[in-house]
């Protein structure tokens, strides 16, 4: 008959012994991914947020992944340079997929003499720790040459108060239990835009809701925001992250700085500035982008930092669509037009034709 005398001692034996299981299994884990970096231990909720495969988006059809892009094998064609796309809802485009930059970096490049090909895996509501998950659960396993990476200055830089990591972060054993957790997760995609005509010249938002949203951002350009260096700095560690990953596959990143158009519109600069009942003089938009190509210069990131274009080239057309925040056609083009240029002048070494 078993002794309840014994049962503390057993008690205590097993607890020994599950320790040291689990001591012996973090620190395998931990040298594995070191040498091997797996995509277990990233967080893949950002599918809450992609496109349903195959929905409509205007006259186009998404691709069976959710991405608006066409259909893509995971391996890669022979003499194929491969590019990723990654980044948020300009990634992702208010505009159809034939006027999306990416679809017309990838048009632009081969219309120089190469085999290119620009696989758009960008995704609504993104931020910089999303991109980092979506390269290791997605991205690494198509062997990609380029990863051009679209960091929108309006919505990107993750609050060092609020930005906390799980605790189950801190151990790759809890992190590859939550990757087991995460796969039994069915997400089954949004209809983000639907079958629906796209007018480039129509508002989306209405006039008190879209001054809302750059009231909000323009704390982003105030002079006195004292915590602002620090959010700067939580959100560089991820773009850190990226790089080692990249550099550890020999791949290129190369990061594509998005202007909010408050940084653009002067116009709307006032506007903002003036509901808020302050001054331009307390103002300074370079801030964001000054303080991040900074950091991005000391790594040895590549970047292409499109706000003096689109501010000089908003003197004379339109480059965001009405009261929505993101590029309209003419934006699209422009920027698709300079990344094929930085492109061809930095990593290819021809001139750009177009």
């Amino acid at each position: 008959m078993f002794k309840f005398k014994k049962l503390p001692a057993l008690l205590g034996q097993t607890a020994i012994i599950l320790t040291i299981s689990l001591i012996f299994t973090e620190v395998a884990l931990r040298i594995y991914n070191k040498f091997n970096p797996s995509f277990v231990f990233y967080d893949a909720s950002y599918n809450r947020y992609r496109g349903k495969p195959f929905a409509d988006d205007y006259d186009f059809q998404l691709n069976s992944r959710g991405f608006k892009d066409v259909e893509f094998e995971v391996e890669k064609a022979p003499d194929t340079y491969r590019i990723l796309g990654i980044g948020d809802s300009f990634a992702y485009g208010v505009v159809p997929y034939e006027h999306n930059y990416y679809t017309r970096l990838e048009e632009k490049l081969n219309q120089s003499n190469g085999n290119f090909e620009v696989i758009n895996m960008g995704i609504p509501n993104l931020d910089p720790k999303d991109y980092l998950a979506i390269l290791m659960n997605e991205g690494l396993e198509l062997n990609p040459d380029m990863v051009v990476l679209s960091f929108f200055i309006g919505n990107d830089f993750l609050n060092s108060k609020s930005e906390r990591r799980s605790l189950y972060t801190y151990s790759y054993t809890a992190s590859f239990v939550n990757f087991i957790v995460q796969l039994a997760r069915k997400y089954e995609g949004n209809v983000i835009h639907g079958k629906y005509v796209y007018q480039d010249d129509t508002k989306t938002l209405e006039d008190d809701a879209f001054l809302a949203v750059q009231q909000h951002r323009s704390i982003l350009f105030y002079k006195d925001n004292n915590g602002f260096a620090d959010d700067v700095e939580t959100t560089f560690d991820y773009l850190q992250r990226i790089q080692e990953i990249c550099n550890s596959r020999n791949i290129q990143l190369v990061v594509v700085l998005i202007p909010d158009e408050n940084q653009v519109n002067p116009e709307l600069q006032a506007q903002v500035v003036e509901s808020l009942g302050g001054s331009l003089e307390y103002y300074d938009f370079d801030i964001p982008n000054r303080l991040l190509t900074q950091k991005l210069g000391q790594a040895n990131i590549s970047y292409l930092d499109l706000l003096d274009l689109f501010r000089t080239e908003t003197n004379n057309q339109l480059l965001y669509k009405p009261n929505d925040t993101h590029w309209n056609i003419p934006g699209n083009e422009l920027a698709a037009i300079e990344i094929h240029r930085y492109l061809r002048e930095q990593f290819f070494n021809t001139s750009a034709n177009h």
